[in-house]
């Protein structure tokens, strides 16, 4: 990990880690899962809303209010509105998909869960994703919630991470393996 992004991830869980605490006292942690799903979808969805938290050309002042506005009519909770009030006062409004990653750990842990994240060659049905939360399940131990993209490069199959372990079944990965066999043969 590069130093800034080790700066950014413990400038974001300081962050993280002080929300949760509020959300947790006030009871209000299922508040707090919508006000996070609805800032990363802004942020992967928003090239303006990405420019705003990154670009060094506004002003505390200007980021504070932009940030103030969107966050009322984004329906933020209260919380998370000072939070990111108080983010933009301390130009730090640059962490925000780290905290929205380091809160998502902490709500997960709350409750007892783990997110897999899923690429398949092809959509999974609902049957398969049941099936295969499951198998997580009996693997790990915890709930599982999964996160599946679709990612037809694979050609067929999946790959599925669950914290630092990676299963790969994918027929892409199968024949790179075959391949760098046969170059070592030859």
């Amino acid at each position: 990990m590069s130093e800034s992004a080790s700066i950014s991830t413990g400038i974001a869980a300081r962050y993280a880690t002080a929300v949760f605490e509020l959300a947790k006292d006030g009871k209000d942690i299922a508040s707090l899962e919508t006000d996070i799903d609805t800032l990363d979808t802004a942020v992967a969805g928003s090239s303006a809303f990405r420019d705003l938290i990154h670009s060094p050309v506004y002003t505390r002042e200007d980021q504070g209010n932009a940030i103030a506005s969107i966050a009322t009519k984004m329906g933020l909770s209260g919380t998370m509105t000072n939070t990111l009030k108080l983010m933009a006062s301390k130009r730090r409004l640059f962490v925000l998909p780290q905290l929205v990653a380091a809160l998502r750990g902490l709500i997960a842990d709350e409750k007892g869960e783990v997110t897999a994240d899923v690429r398949a060659a092809t959509a999974l049905s609902a049957d398969q994703e049941q099936t295969l939360a499951a198998t997580l399940k009996k693997s790990v131990g915890k709930d599982v919630k999964m996160k599946v993209t679709v990612d037809e490069s694979l050609i067929g199959g999946l790959i599925v991470k669950v914290g630092s372990k990676m299963i790969d079944t994918s027929i892409a990965s199968k024949l790179a393996a075959l391949q760098n066999t046969m170059k070592e043969v030859g």
